[in-house]
């Protein structure tokens, strides 16, 4: 079988560097994270990882492949959680790349859908299929037709996972609304940081996208507190992005990484928000 090629610069090249970081962590951290999926597309294709290869040695690459890999970890413990109470909900899926996780959660019953943007799906397809309860729908988030598209009669769990950073503020709020207006019951889980760790992790967004007006975009220094004003009748809670749903005390992971992950929950606050509806 030919191996797919993947031009320097492309879509599909913005989308198998995190598809790394999750390979990186199933031959790292296979007790904590494994995605088989990115071991098998990585394999098929005709890329030169040595880069990628020589920042898998360092100890904050390794640690970034591991932030990732806790991140859907965070998400997949919250779908499960979800589908216990609503075994038939659907779940969405905003941003999706190459993200197959909701694939290992629930059964038939539960319908995935991925939305992005039209260039990303076909990479998408060409590189992890369609599966059979998938539909992909193409289109901006913020343009909020894709939720004529999902029926929200037995429940529905939706998620960002590094999504939101990019968006204003008052756009994330605006999907909040409209999912509280139009989804009854519905849960949404998104990852969010504050000011100090915005500047920080998106250094090099910010610069090479010139966002200046950094306050409009999406972070907050407490977030429980704040979206709960957008709408009283919304249950807001937040766990620790790192250490919130599991503790890492695994022999896998080093103790720079623990260190690593206490600094990033606590300077940084980086959080899982849950909005139940």
């Amino acid at each position: 079988m030919d191996k797919i090629e993947i031009k320097k610069g492309s879509v599909q090249e913005t989308l198998i560097i995190p598809l790394y970081g999750r390979k990186l962590c199933t031959e790292r951290f296979s007790s904590l994270y494994r995605d088989e999926v990115a071991v098998d597309v990585l394999n098929k294709l005709d890329y030169d990882f040595t880069e990628l290869d020589k920042k898998a040695k360092s100890v904050f690459y390794e640690f970034g492949a591991l932030e990732g890999a806790m991140r859907q970890l965070d998400m997949i413990w919250e779908i499960n959680d979800y589908l216990k109470e609503y075994p038939k909900a659907s779940i969405v899926v905003f941003g999706c790349g190459l993200d197959v996780d909701p694939r290992r959660c629930g059964n038939s019953d539960n319908k995935i859908y991925n939305l992005d943007f039209k260039e990303v799906m076909e990479a998408r397809e060409e590189l992890v299929g369609i599966h059979p309860r998938e539909t992909n729908i193409i289109g901006n988030i913020n343009d909020l037709s894709w939720m004529d598209k999902i029926d929200p009669s037995n429940g529905v769990i939706l998620y960002a996972a590094g999504v939101f950073h990019y968006f204003a503020k008052e756009n994330v709020k605006k999907i909040v609304l409209a999912i509280k207006e139009k989804m009854p019951n519905a849960r949404l889980i998104f990852d969010c940081i504050n000011k100090r760790g915005y500047k920080t992790m998106m250094k090099t967004v910010l610069k090479s996208f010139k966002m200046e007006d950094v306050d409009s975009y999406f972070f907050s220094n407490k977030p429980k507190e704040e979206f709960s004003k957008w709408d009283d009748s919304i249950k807001v809670s937040q766990r620790g992005y790192m250490r919130g749903y599991y503790d890492m005390k695994n022999k896998e992971v080093k103790a720079i990484h623990r260190f690593l992950a206490k600094l990033g929950d606590k300077l940084m606050g980086m959080k899982i928000i849950r909005m139940e509806f």
